[in-house]
């Protein structure tokens, strides 16, 4: 499972490579598509495409001439069951916190504690 962490996260690092997956996320699109709002030569996109599909991020279907590319959402369960694993600690540290925010302040007014 570490690896396909790995693999989403570092996916997810590129700026462009999250700008493709916003594209994707309004639905299927060629690579030409998707390339087009970019700054960047197609080869690149496709660097960047391969990279999201090692990650399991996004399907290619070839059609001919033309890559389509769609989302894989099963590929982002990996790196969401492991922030959700951490949301979890932060969460519980986050409420241990509050309380003793508030153990303290129920403590000011003594002058014995």
């Amino acid at each position: 499972m570490n690896r396909e962490v790995d693999a989403v996260f570092a996916a997810l690092a590129d700026p462009s490579r999250r700008a493709i997956l916003e594209r994707l996320a309004a639905g299927e699109a060629t690579v030409g598509a998707v390339a087009a709002p970019l700054d960047m030569a197609l080869p690149s996109v496709s660097k960047h495409v391969k990279v999201l599909e090692r990650a399991g991020l996004v399907v290619r279907r070839v059609r001919g001439r033309e890559h389509w590319l769609r989302l894989a959402p099963h590929g982002f369960a990996s790196a969401a069951d492991w922030m959700t694993h951490y949301a979890q600690f932060w969460s519980d540290s986050a409420d241990r916190l509050a309380e003793v925010v508030a153990d303290l302040g129920s403590n000011e007014g003594d002058p014995h504690e």
